[in-house]
């Protein structure tokens, strides 16, 4: 301080250029305090090792998350900040899964969970790698406390299936309740790229098992979809570029919206995500690697976004990531990082 007061007192151009530069590299340092390195979220703490984590969940008190793992992973939270592990969803695969994806060894992906009607339904993949022949299934629980006396996960069978020859591979499925009362299921990876199925709100199965899926996006590396509902407008949140590479992953997401659930998605430029089309949102930014798998969540009014992404300062460790989701005044989409969620 007492040199930036020696720099104010000199008359000279020369030095109220000084000054001038001075200022603003303190306010760059602030920043730089303030603001986590490569935009990673300090205040997450415990048990972030995630890949593939479902939207967030509340119940009775806690928020809960679930992941690709053996038996699908769950983590829990008091806060959104500190994460510790809970109990596998599985502890044997169900019997459907050995015929419907041979080779399936119990290492499910991708799950994605929703509180409907008084229980939890969570929809998970089961495939091999790169592999069309792949299904995505649906489990129920009316609680996630495993200390409540009515916890137990009821399996639900198949959602979704594909064969070689489909146009689609049936994994990374994802849950949207829409404002008037439909539910719909977006899937997909790679092939015939990112589907749509409409599902029952009373038995969270497909509600027309002829329809075939309407497609949404296509791209040769993309998957991982999402959907987010807000004033008028369907939000469709993908991935391009390639997953589980650790440091040398190339995920990023991007997004499109519809006045319909069932397209046409655009982005921000008019281009058709069906052909190539999708504005970015979250690139790999120092640390923090092939960032994806969005899910969204709300918090006392305040909108988030998770994701996963690869520590670059830890080899590549697959992470939990939550940041804040906010809207530009066109209604784009942006994600801000900084402290906790208050």
């Amino acid at each position: 301080m007492k040199r930036l007061k020696t720099i104010t007192n000199a008359p000279s151009l020369a030095n109220k250029v000084a000054w001038l530069l001075a200022v603003v590299l303190v306010g760059a340092l602030a920043d730089a305090e303030a603001a986590p390195a490569g935009g990673t979220a300090p205040w997450a703490e415990g048990d972030r090792s995630v890949h593939d984590p479902s939207r967030i969940v509340r119940c009775e008190g806690r928020y809960w998350l679930f992941a690709t793992g053996m038996g699908i992973s769950s983590r829990h939270s008091a806060d959104t900040v500190t994460w510790e592990p809970g109990p596998r969803v599985f502890t044997n695969a169900p019997a459907w899964t050995a015929e419907a994806v041979p080779g399936f060894r119990g290492h499910f992906w991708a799950p994605d969970v929703i509180h409907l009607n008084g229980r939890y339904l969570l929809y998970y993949s089961v495939s091999t790698w790169g592999s069309q022949v792949s299904a995505i299934g649906l489990a129920t629980n009316a609680t996630l406390n495993p200390a409540d006396p009515a916890f137990g996960w009821v399996d639900c069978g198949v959602v979704v299936q594909s064969r070689r020859g489909d146009d689609f591979n049936a994994i990374d499925p994802a849950v949207m309740l829409a404002s008037d009362g439909r539910l719909w299921l977006v899937f997909g990876s790679f092939w015939g790229g990112i589907k749509l199925v409409e599902l029952d709100p009373a038995t969270g199965k497909r509600l027309d098992t002829n329809a075939p899926p309407v497609g949404l996006a296509w791209k040769n590396e993309i998957e991982a979809a999402a959907m987010h509902q807000r004033d008028g407008y369907y939000y469709l949140f993908l991935n391009w570029g390639l997953c589980c590479r650790g440091t040398n992953s190339t995920y990023n997401i991007r997004v499109g919206r519809s006045r319909l659930p069932t397209g046409p998605y655009l982005d921000r430029e008019g281009k058709d995500l069906l052909r190539g089309g999708g504005t970015l949102v979250l690139d790999s930014q120092g640390p923090r690697i092939g960032p994806g798998h969005a899910g969204f969540f709300t918090r006392e009014g305040q909108e988030y976004m998770s994701y996963h992404y690869y520590d670059g300062d830890r080899r590549g460790a697959k992470t939990l990531g939550i940041a804040r989701l906010t809207w530009t005044a066109e209604g784009w989409p942006r994600v801000e990082f900084g402290g906790p969620p208050r």
